[in-house]
């Protein structure tokens, strides 16, 4: 070892959004960093640091930039040296980095399903006709639209606790969360239904934390590779190959999800219209090592079907 590991008077920096999510993130890195190293938590210092995305919730996604939204504060700190490395939801997460920086670590999966959430019904065929439900997510307003077109759909930002909020103040009848994110803050009394995939497609890198840092910080690389997750990131090789294909951001309605079976890994991608009238998708077979070719190629194919003009906004 030729570094210098972290000790209470230099503490390893971490940069995080300040949501109880966000937070709950941060903390599950610095106590595998901690456990692995035999550090004490002192050893670290969690960062929060306020996004573009966090100040501005009253206006959709697609009118104020997109993914980049959560995390260029946060790119910009670390760039500057404030924080050593950052932690982030991967489905928040653009596809390319900045120049200087390298995302290539990610903790142990959680649940990717959608969770249907509502105090007054069990699950999305139960809620009658007219019905308002909340979402921020062009993905998810495109899939029940897609399914349900007879429901009011009405923007939903913020976090997960201001969400819920909204919902209890009735400003909709059911909304959707994602699982992984009500598992990791133990929210086992949130009135919830967890959505079979099959019925769902998750979002591209659901229920994935992944941790950033500069290119040429070999203290952190060495650090990271000890509580890195072969398998997620494998899955993930693939899925964001498929999303970085398709040019994916919070605009664009994707989903799409990788699993494996031993050396096998199978990929299903999903593109809808926005407005939900029209959804393609296609499920591929292949190698493990095969996964980002197989993503690239399933994209491809996906556009092809789709066609001109096929995400832009209909009146």
């Amino acid at each position: 070892m030729t570094y210098q590991l972290p000790t209470p008077a230099k503490p390893l920096n971490i940069g995080t959004r300040g949501s109880p999510l966000a937070l709950a993130q941060a903390n599950e890195t610095r106590d595998r960093l901690a456990t692995a190293f035999d550090l004490p938590h002192e050893a670290f210092t969690i960062v929060v640091i306020k996004t573009t995305g966090d100040k501005i919730i009253d206006r959709p996604l697609k009118e104020i930039g997109g993914k980049g939204l959560f995390t260029r504060e946060i790119e910009d700190d670390m760039l500057s040296g404030r924080i050593d490395i950052a932690v982030h939801s991967m489905k928040d997460m653009p596809v390319l980095q900045p120049e200087g920086l390298v995302l290539d670590t990610y903790l142990p999966r959680e649940d990717v399903r959608d969770a249907f959430i509502s105090p007054h019904a069990g699950g999305l065929g139960e809620l009658p006709e007219g019905t308002v439900v909340g979402t921020s997510s062009l993905r998810r307003k495109a899939q029940l639209k897609l399914r349900r077109p007879d429901l009011e759909v009405v923007e939903f930002r913020g976090n997960l606790q201001t969400r819920l909020r909204k919902l209890e103040d009735g400003v909709a009848t059911a909304t959707f969360l994602a699982m992984a994110g009500l598992n990791r803050l133990k929210m086992e009394e949130v009135p919830k239904s967890a959505i079979a995939v099959e019925d769902m497609l998750p979002a591209v890198a659901q229920g994935a934390i992944g941790i950033e840092r500069r290119i040429d910080d070999t203290r952190a690389a060495d650090m990271l590779a000890a509580i890195h997750d072969g398998p997620t990131g494998q899955r993930l090789a693939a899925e964001r190959r498929f999303l970085a294909e398709l040019d994916g951001s919070c605009e664009t309605p994707i989903a799409g999800l990788a699993e494996l079976d031993g050396s096998t890994l199978r990929l299903r991608g999903e593109v809808l219209r926005p407005d939900g009238s029209e959804a393609i998708d296609d499920v591929v077979t292949c190698a493990i090592e095969d996964g980002p070719e197989a993503g690239a190629k399933m994209a491809q194919k996906l556009l092809r079907q789709a066609g001109p003009g096929f995400f832009d906004w209909r009146a």
